[in-house]
């Protein structure tokens, strides 16, 4: 892997925006919002077990396993914030399944990838990089 390269999912998930036009992309944004999936019971159960993602204005968790060499991501963001909750579903698709070493392969500005820089706030942008390296980070302390 380059450091252009990413894993498939996430390489498809980036190319399912560039091809779009710029003035769609948030739309598909908003449907990734609608797609983050619940958190296991046991994490609902026990909040404190997650990570706050303070880059983001939102509030923002992430937990990640890491079992067999094998990654799953989790995450939560209120519905309210749907670009947040859009990222988060994009992090939480493109990683579980991965092994460790291809997560922590992810290049650190791949949510700069997605085109969406002209249409969502910097600092949005910075949450979704606060999010990839805490994931990151989980994964190095958990393998």
């Amino acid at each position: 892997m380059t450091s252009t390269d990413v894993p498939e999912a996430l390489s498809e998930i980036r190319d399912d925006f560039l091809d779009l036009p710029e003035s769609d992309r948030l739309s598909l944004l908003l449907e990734f919002a609608n797609e983050l999936p619940a958190v296991p019971e046991e994490l609902a159960n026990h909040p404190e077990m997650c990570e706050r993602v303070a880059e983001c204005q939102s509030p923002v968790y992430i937990y990640l396993e890491v079992e067999d060499d094998v990654v799953r991501m989790h995450a939560t963001a209120p519905p309210e914030a749907p670009t947040t909750r859009g990222f988060a579903s994009i992090l939480v698709q493109g990683i579980t399944g991965l092994s460790a070493d291809e997560v922590l392969a992810i290049p650190n500005d791949y949510p700069q990838s997605l085109g969406l820089t002209k249409l969502v706030s910097p600092l949005r942008i910075g949450g979704m990089t606060g999010m990839l390296m805490r994931a990151k980070k989980q994964v190095r302390q958990k393998r």
